[in-house]
């Protein structure tokens, strides 16, 4: 028996919810919104802001003098780590001169350090200033750099709310720590 669509079915503004008028493929991926839905956050309340001393050893890999390197809690990839500043800013162009180099400096460290241990096909980094531009926190802007793989890409995080990683933590740590220390002066 052929179903009969109401009239408008083929309108774009269709209902989402009623899937005989709505012909776009949706993935939703609902635990996103408690990143979006957090305008509370406060420099209390952030996670960057915590003292670096007081950072699990586990995760951080180096301190700097105005930033520090630490493994993502949440990766894309193993090896996913963040430069992020000490400043609580939500606004790069605040950053002070040294600040700015240093985050650099610290990024050019990091991406030796991947190739020289795990030996990546390609890095993104990037920072997502902003909610809307994709910051999981945006009151503290960070900087990403994601190891890449040629086919590390799958629908695990979407479909499954679950993340495939090849690697622990602790072992990307073992590998990454040694390799971006020896390149400190």
């Amino acid at each position: 028996m052929e179903e009969h669509l109401p009239a408008g079915a083929d309108h774009p503004d269709a209902d989402p919810l009623d899937e005989r008028t709505d012909h776009y493929g949706r993935l939703y991926t609902p635990w996103r919104m408690e990143y979006i839905r957090d305008p509370g956050r406060s420099e209390e309340g952030c996670p960057f802001c915590v003292d670096a001393d007081s950072f699990d050893d586990s995760r951080v890999l180096h301190r700097g003098q105005t930033a520090f390197v630490i493994l993502n809690a949440y990766p894309y990839n193993p090896g996913h780590v963040m430069v992020i500043p000490y400043t609580h800013t939500d606004d790069y162009t605040t950053l002070s001169a040294a600040e700015t180099q240093e985050i650099a400096d610290l990024t050019q460290r990091v991406i030796r350090a991947m190739a020289a241990t795990v030996s990546p096909h390609g890095v993104n980094v990037g920072m997502n200033l902003g909610t809307v531009a994709g910051a999981g926190i945006a009151d503290h802007l960070h900087q990403h750099v994601v190891p890449r793989w040629g086919g590390d890409t799958n629908f695990m995080p979407v479909i499954g709310q679950t993340r495939v990683l090849p690697q622990l933590m602790r072992d990307t740590y073992d590998l990454l720590k040694p390799a971006l220390e020896a390149q400190m002066p």
